[in-house]
């Protein structure tokens, strides 16, 4: 997969994103396992618990049409590098395979690629409710 394409993609989410609020706006562009591509961009609310981060949006517009697995996520954010915050790092861990790279980008086309255990370590997931 190419990063900077994904990069793009995530650049192009973010110039949607609704952010009247903060006008701290954030792409994302989501690889599922089938290596179909979704986009999402932050969306903000004047109640703000209603809002929801890109890279939800990307993941639920994957799971909403009928995927399960995402095998990498490309975050890019208004200042230099803009990570997942927690509540998208849980949902990441639900719909991630294994082997899913998370990868923040900044403003030059510079990007850092982690894992999600690295992001999220000690994690609870699905796996913990089969026991």
């Amino acid at each position: 997969m190419n990063i900077e394409k994904l990069i793009k993609l995530a650049y192009t989410a973010r110039e949607k994103a609704y952010t009247p609020y903060s006008n701290f706006k954030v792409g994302a562009a989501v690889v599922t396992e089938n290596n179909n591509i979704y986009s999402g961009c932050n969306i903000e609310n004047a109640a703000y618990s209603p809002s929801i981060c890109a890279e939800r949006t990307a993941i639920f517009k994957a799971i909403s049409e009928g995927e399960s697995k995402i095998k990498l996520i490309v975050i890019v954010g208004t200042n230099d590098f803009t990570y997942p915050c927690g509540v998208c790092r849980q949902v990441i861990k639900e719909f991630a395979k294994d082997t899913c790279k998370i990868i923040v980008a900044n403003n030059k086309m510079e990007y850092k690629t982690f894992t999600l255990d690295e992001l999220l370590p000690y994690s609870f997931g699905p796996e913990d409710l089969r026991r």
